[in-house]
């Protein structure tokens, strides 16, 4: 008896007479995905596109590629990536805003909708290897705790292979790092000269190379989404030197110089405006000399951060070369968002007031400038500098006008583009690079995908500029949406509108822009053009019934205060943590602010050394320690520090409970005591209590990363056992009334 397997190979009843069949290489031939994201990068930030920052490398991949000057994003960072990775509009798969949030909305979830395949998804499936090494920020933050679930994170998503951070900034010398599906502690300590951009350059590099010596003749997809050039702005010393002094003429120079500099390179049509500066901007002029002292520095802390980044890159790209994958390769650089705007009038040592709505204290930013950069810094530059980021483009990250949503894109091919160096004015979306990139690789967008039916893809490739870098422009219409800022481009006419939160959306005032002839939204049409820009608006609702945009949702941070959506594991009132336990990101740890009281228990035996509970990092939070017989809190507001202590009774029993208690008293802070045995310290009073404490997260039993207290030596572990860490909240919904007089 034989079985036929086909048009070739057979079975017989033993080997020598059967034929093997081998199904061929799915991809042969297809071309390597290389895909960088930068994460907050200005339109004017490379070299290439006009910046004094100092970008040799990319620069370089620019002279050898093309460069794209009306390539568009959403204006937030998970958003975008959730386009880049779909091909679809962000509201329509789900991410409105921030995959931090779940609005309750269906086109606010914080998850990518399956409907929308991810490339990795359909490339893996399509025989490509798959790595993602970066930030990734398009799983519910609910979900990336230790325990899962695991299934919208990289490798629940089509990746292979995953290294980077999974919430949407880390520190850059103390990162919380995930690799594949479990936390890990970064290779090296900043003393030893580490920088998190370096560390995911060498993975990327290493994923790379290990496919090459293994599976050489498949192609592969690395996702490399940066964590530059998000706040906080930390460069290697070195770096910092080396642009020290740069940026003293102030961001009224700097951006007049970009612009001239972007209309001699071609970057901007000629004849394009340099528009009056942002009404949030104040002159250079009108500033201090200490007041600039501490704005350059700020700037001179993000341009190291880019430096530095550029130089990375410039080893994989030497890598890619060297290793004979270079003429096979796509590569796309880009970036998620305009400049962003959250560092204030003059910049921020900690990004942490921002999100508490506190103003920066400029004493104690003055005192710290030369830890600016460095591991004790989460700074950020001021609203002037992402001003200056965006030349010639107005208003910045948040908004859909220019600076929000208009971004370097550089793509390098070898072979394979038609004008080497040449600056492409073609109108695209970030949703186009997905089917750019099926193009490229021959892949036809699956009508279904793990049995689930596909929404139709709303990007165009644009992959036809390749060929015909003069070509007219594929595509006819594209809306934007953020925060109740709203536009609508069509056929080089735009319509925007700068939403302000918590007013009105009938009586807002409308703007009109005929970019095809006002580059930088100079000239404001609305009042000679009503009727196109009543067209225009119009048009935006109807472009906002296709892609589920509904309801309008003007809330950002007030996310982060509201109460957590129902399922949501910070529902609960009692958190128990048997260590060891791994590292808690911030958006999955208990929420220990001033939204609510809460008590701390720890049962810990043998001897009594180290750190309890670390939440937080050295720019705010607090930790629970003992050392030398003596209990310690402190609470980092940012503000101030709080401490308070108690010493450990003298013949105590083993194990021991020990307990701190946090309660909150409405606009006036809080009050803490601690408890050990039947012993307890006096309240000390919290003057600045912080609805939202840290932007790290939490530890048990050690303080590996970024230490919250200057008082011990990272990491200070536990010298003995703890047996058990008890969270117990009281929630304001369920806190006793307060009374009230007559």
């Amino acid at each position: 008896m034989v079985s036929s397997l086909g048009p070739r190979g057979h079975l017989g009843l033993t080997y020598q007479d059967s034929e093997p069949l081998y199904a061929a290489p799915k991809r042969l031939g297809s071309p390597n995905i290389v895909v960088v994201l930068f994460d907050d990068l200005g339109f004017a930030d490379l070299g290439c596109y006009g910046a004094d920052i100092r970008t040799p490398h990319l620069d370089a991949l620019a002279a050898r590629g093309h460069r794209y000057n009306n390539f568009h994003t959403t204006t937030l960072c998970s958003p975008s990536r959730a386009c880049l990775l779909t091909g679809r509009n962000h509201h329509a798969v789900g991410m409105r805003m921030l995959s931090n949030v779940d609005s309750g909305w269906p086109s606010g979830r914080g998850r990518i909708k399956r409907s929308a395949a991810l490339i990795s998804e359909v490339l893996r499936e399509a025989g490509y290897n798959t790595f993602a090494v970066g930030k990734w920020h398009v799983a519910p933050m609910r979900e990336t705790s230790p325990a899962g679930p695991f299934s919208e994170w990289p490798l629940g998503r089509g990746f292979n292979q995953f290294y980077g951070f999974m919430n949407g900034a880390t520190d850059h010398y103390y990162p919380q790092l995930v690799h594949d599906n479990h936390a890990v502690l970064p290779p090296a300590a900043p003393e030893d000269g580490y920088h998190l951009t370096s560390d995911l350059v060498d993975r990327a590099i290493g994923y790379v190379a290990d496919h090459i010596a293994h599976s050489e003749h498949d192609p592969f997809l690395l996702y490399l989404p940066l964590g530059a050039a998000h706040a906080p702005h930390q460069a290697p010393r070195e770096w910092m030197e080396a642009v020290r002094g740069r940026y003293d003429e102030g961001w009224d120079a700097i951006r007049r110089q970009r612009y001239e500099r972007q209309l001699e390179m071609g970057v901007i049509p000629s004849g394009t405006e340099l528009p009056p500066s942002n009404p949030d901007v104040p002159p250079w002029d009108f500033l201090s000399d200490e007041e600039r002292r501490v704005a350059a520095r700020l700037q001179e802390a993000y341009a190291a951060f880019v430096e530095h980044a550029d130089a990375q890159l410039g080893r994989l790209f030497d890598f890619l070369e060297c290793s004979g994958q270079s003429d096979n390769t796509v590569i796309i650089v880009t970036s998620d968002n305009g400049a962003a705007m959250e560092g204030g009038r003059l910049g921020a040592f900690s990004r942490i007031r921002f999100f508490n709505d506190m103003e920066e204290d400029f004493d104690q930013v003055l005192g710290a400038l030369d830890d600016v950069g460095g591991p004790r810094a989460d700074s950020h530059y001021a609203t002037g500098w992402a001003q200056a980021s965006n030349t010639p483009l107005r208003w910045y990250k948040y908004h859909t006008h220019g600076g929000g949503i208009r971004d370097p894109l550089i793509i390098h091919w070898p072979r394979q583009l038609a004008q080497p160096g040449s600056v492409l004015n073609q109108f695209h979306h970030i949703i186009d690079l997905a089917p750019t990139i099926y193009e490229v690789s021959g892949i036809e967008p699956p009508a279904q995908y793990g049995g689930i039916p596909q929404m139709p893809m709303h990007g165009k490739s644009l992959a036809y500029t390749f060929k015909d870098p003069s070509a007219e422009t594929v595509r006819r219409v594209q809306y934007f949406e953020m925060f109740g800022n709203r536009g609508l481009w069509v056929d080089g006419w735009k319509a925007v509108t700068r939403h302000f939160p918590g007013e009105g959306y009938a009586y807002e005032e409308w703007e009109l822009y005929h970019l095809d002839e006002d580059f930088s939204e100079a000239q404001n049409l609305a009042a000679t053009h009503p009727e196109k820009l009543r067209s225009l608006v119009d048009q935006w609702w109807q472009e906002a019934g296709k892609y589920d945009v509904a309801p309008l949702d003007d809330r950002s941070v007030e996310h982060y205060r509201a109460p957590p959506p129902p399922g949501s594991p910070l529902l609960r009132n009692r958190f128990d943590y048997f260590p060891p336990v791994s590292s808690i990101e911030p958006s999955t740890a208990p929420p220990f602010g001033s939204a609510q009281s809460y008590q701390i228990e720890a049962l810990v035996s043998g001897p009594k050394s180290g750190v309890i509970v670390a939440y937080g990092n050295s720019a705010s939070g607090f930790v629970l320690y003992i050392d030398s017989g003596i209990l310690y809190y402190e609470y980092n507001s940012s503000a101030s520090v709080t401490r308070a202590s108690l010493e450990l009774p003298r013949v105590n029993p083993d194990p021991l409970l020990v307990a701190l208690a946090y309660e909150r008293i409405p606009d006036a802070g809080a009050t803490v005591r601690l408890h050990a045995g039947q012993h307890s310290s006096e309240p000390s009073h919290i003057e600045h209590s912080l609805s939202f404490l840290a932007l790290a997260g939490m530890d048990i039993g050690h303080n590996p990363l970024s230490p919250v207290s200057t008082a011990y030596r990272k990491p200070f572990p536990f010298a003995g056992e703890i047996k058990r860490v008890s969270v117990i909240v009281t929630r304001i919904e369920d806190a006793p009334p307060l009374p009230i007089d007559d």
